[in-house]
């Protein structure tokens, strides 16, 4: 069977090409690629190329497929897997395999298995690892947010406590504390606050900060301080932009008593050092965010470490049992991450777009793999359906949907747009 892929041969080079993939094996699953959500690893991955740790040295000369946040449907499956998958199964994929140490994952490190592609060919590693996930839901493109919504969900459950006295970790969050998301407002930062709000373990107070006041606002007209309160959570949002002292007013919120997670959402040193200053007794610095800097460094405070008993966590992705919480929260309507989409793409979007990622404003961009679409943002929808009457439809869709993206926008799409 031939695909189209968006395939990395080096550092800043990729390429939109049509090939035939190999034979299936008996332990192997051939699959569909319906959307795939581009993440900023993918960013990373392109421009470092060969010196990315889980890129390939020789991709020059076998080069891979790239997308790792992606979901489809299965076509066919290997003899050895006919007992665990069918075709026309929905399917999500956890990228961190982890097989046998190796740091290798669909997106990065695989020829034929990526999710820039029409179709692919799973390996068995995917399968042995467990690492291929059912979703059960009706729209694809919430299977390609379990990864990112899995990474929130990961840090959360890696944050943890001690009690006075005793030296055992109580993983997660404290229930009922104190809690913080540092530049908070983007679109991980909305999954963070869907997540933190309608899982079973909650803080009392959650406290959003950005310096960027259009997300801010965004990100409390999506998960108001009303909504909040019914789960019981006090949420506030905070632009620290203009605050003269944001530890001191940010620590008053507490009545100075500290926040017991702090959450870290840029790689950014002054916010690294401020989430420090915020913390109280035995609370917990998470630094979610991943730097591309090998030397990103902040001056944490050692006193506090020793008398306060503070310390430092950090995450890198969620693990499988995390993707799986997130597709069964997804599936049972408890979060809705949809509101991290701002813009829309078909499979000859995705060069250009991963290569300027960071200077593309909004959320998340999904692309749908089996159609030709601009990078086009939800807000310009009403703009070109002035001349493009499937433009003019899916805003009509959306405006019923405060303009989130949704199954029916999806299903419109995959049927009226233009096939690559």
């Amino acid at each position: 069977m031939k695909t189209k892929a968006v395939r990395l041969y080096g550092k800043n080079d990729l390429r939109m090409e049509e090939f035939e993939l190999p034979a299936m094996k008996d332990d192997e699953i051939l699959a569909k690629v319906v959307s795939d959500s581009l993440c900023m690893s993918s960013y990373k991955a392109t421009m470092q190329g060969p010196e990315h740790k889980r890129v390939p040295d020789d991709i020059h000369i076998n080069p891979t497929l790239i997308g790792h946040e992606f979901a489809g449907e299965i076509i066919k499956v290997g003899k050895k897997w006919q007992h665990k998958f069918q075709p026309g199964d929905k399917y999500s994929i956890q990228p961190a395999m982890n097989y046998k140490g190796s740091l290798d994952a669909p997106g990065y490190s695989f020829r034929y298995i990526g999710g820039d592609a029409t179709h692919i060919i799973i390996p068995n590693e995917v399968m042995e690892m467990d690492c291929l996930l059912p979703f059960n839901g009706d729209s694809y493109f919430l299977a390609s947010l379990a990864e990112p919504m899995s990474c929130v969900i990961g840090a959360m459950h890696a944050s943890y406590h001690t009690k006075p006295g005793s030296y055992v970790h109580e993983m997660g969050i404290k229930e009922g504390g104190n809690m913080a998301i540092l530049a908070g407002a983007g679109p991980m930062g909305l999954a963070a606050i869907d997540y933190a709000i309608h899982r079973d373990r909650k803080p009392g107070l959650l406290v959003i900060t950005d310096i960027d006041q259009a997300r801010l606002d965004r990100a409390e007209k999506i998960h108001s301080p009303e909504e909040a309160q019914k789960h019981g959570i006090k949420l506030m949002y905070v632009n620290t932009k203009n605050v003269e002292d944001p530890v001191a007013f940010l620590r008053s919120l507490t009545d100075d008593k500290g926040f017991d997670d702090v959450f870290v959402f840029a790689p950014v040193k002054q916010l690294v050092e401020t989430a420090d200053q915020m913390l109280g007794f035995d609370g917990c610095l998470n630094f979610f965010a991943g730097p591309s800097d090998t030397r990103f460094k902040a001056e944490l405070n050692f006193y506090n470490v020793h008398y306060g008993f503070t310390h430092i966590t950090g995450t890198s992705g969620g693990n499988t049992d995390d993707m799986r919480e997130a597709l069964d929260l997804m599936a049972r309507g408890r979060i809705n991450p949809a509101a991290m989409i701002t813009h829309i793409g078909g499979l000859d979007a995705v060069i250009d777009t991963t290569k300027r990622l960071p200077e593309i404003p909004g959320g998340k961009k999904l692309i749908y793999t089996h159609i030709s679409l601009p990078l086009t943002a939800i807000d310009d929808f009403e703009k070109y359906g002035r001349r493009d009457p499937c433009f003019r439809q899916l805003h009509h869709i959306l405006k019923e949907n405060d303009f989130i993206w949704s199954g029916k926008a999806e299903r419109f799409l995959l049927e009226n747009a233009r096939k690559i």
